[in-house]
């Protein structure tokens, strides 16, 4: 039983920590598109061991069939609206912002 707190507490720490990441991510990236990456940490890699972490605190119930569900619809949805984001930006004509200097 302790291992498995353990293992909880680790996913929920490390996806909180993810979040908090993406979420300065978006504040501090400078275009579109990098903050895309931002937002895109949040979504897959936060949210999912946040999820992880209450499958291992629910145990073997319904409650984690459910978690398992969103997880699963959340891996799939988020990258392809990031990818949707991003090609729709693209086709309208957003461009990156790209720079020849080189961080030493």
């Amino acid at each position: 039983m302790i291992i498995i707190d353990i293992l909880s507490w680790i996913c929920l720490i490390l996806g909180s920590i993810l979040c908090i990441i993406g979420g300065l991510g978006l504040l501090r990236l400078p275009d579109f598109y990098s903050r895309l990456h931002g937002g895109g940490i949040t979504d897959s890699l936060g949210a999912g061991l946040i999820l992880i972490g209450l499958m291992f605190q629910s145990g073997l119930t319904m409650v984690t069939v459910k978690l398992a569900m969103i997880l699963i619809v959340l891996f799939i949805t988020s990258p392809t609206s990031t990818h949707a984001l991003g090609k729709a930006a693209l086709i309208s004509g957003l461009k990156p912002v790209v720079t020849d200097e080189h961080i030493d």
